[in-house]
């Protein structure tokens, strides 16, 4: 078990670990792990894997034998993803949105969870419930730095990790917000670098995104 309370405190850390959290669609398990060892060695230790593709699960659990990276699961929608997720090695886990049963089985397994909001009132309600912690998605469609800087004028309990459309260009302008503690981007693992298993070239994108102040 875990209290939303220190859900977010345990999301707090992974997020303060860097200012970028790639977010990895990964198709081949067998690029998992070489992938997550450039990505860590370029500065970059958290790293969300998304349950879109049929081998996620795999990924999850070679990328969790990378010493020195914190795995978690992307795209939780059900109680049997977070499940699966735990049992996979995920040690967090980042979901679009929020129910109340997500949110029940994430408590129930122990796993700390980055729950996503893009209004007011989804934030207010996870705020409620005791997430200050909240990933902001999907940023640039929700109006991108602007719309995070409004909602959180009169929310200065919340920190936010924005997802959705970041990239290299705009980061900053999330990163220098106030209420925002990273960022996550797929940016970092190019789909044409993962396959072609350039993995100096993802450190270096790695190393880049390490950089970026915040």
């Amino acid at each position: 078990m875990i209290t939303p309370a220190d859900a977010s405190l345990a999301a707090e850390k992974i997020c303060r670990l860097a200012p970028i959290i790639p977010v990895l669609v990964v198709e081949d398990p067998a690029k998992a792990g070489p992938l997550a060892a450039a990505l860590v060695k370029g500065g970059l230790p958290a790293l969300e894997v998304t349950l879109r593709t049929p081998g996620a699960l795999e990924v999850i659990a070679e990328m969790a034998k990378i010493e020195g990276g914190a795995v978690g699961a992307g795209t939780l929608l059900t109680p049997e993803d977070v499940r699966k997720a735990v049992d996979a090695g995920a040690t967090f886990g980042v979901s679009p949105g929020a129910t109340d049963r997500l949110l029940d089985a994430c408590e129930e397994a122990g796993l700390p969870l980055l729950p996503g909001a893009a209004t007011a009132s989804e934030a207010m309600a996870l705020l409620e419930r005791g997430y200050t912690v909240q990933k902001f998605f999907p940023a640039e469609a929700s109006g991108g730095a602007p719309a995070l800087k409004a909602i959180g004028a009169p929310l200065p309990q919340i920190r936010f990790c924005p997802t959705g459309g970041v990239s290299l260009k705009n980061a900053g302008d999330y990163l220098g917000l106030s209420n925002v503690l990273c960022a996550g981007g797929s940016w970092v693992a190019p789909k044409d670098k993962v396959a072609a298993g350039d993995w100096d070239a993802i450190e270096a994108l790695a190393a880049e995104a390490a950089a970026l102040p915040r």
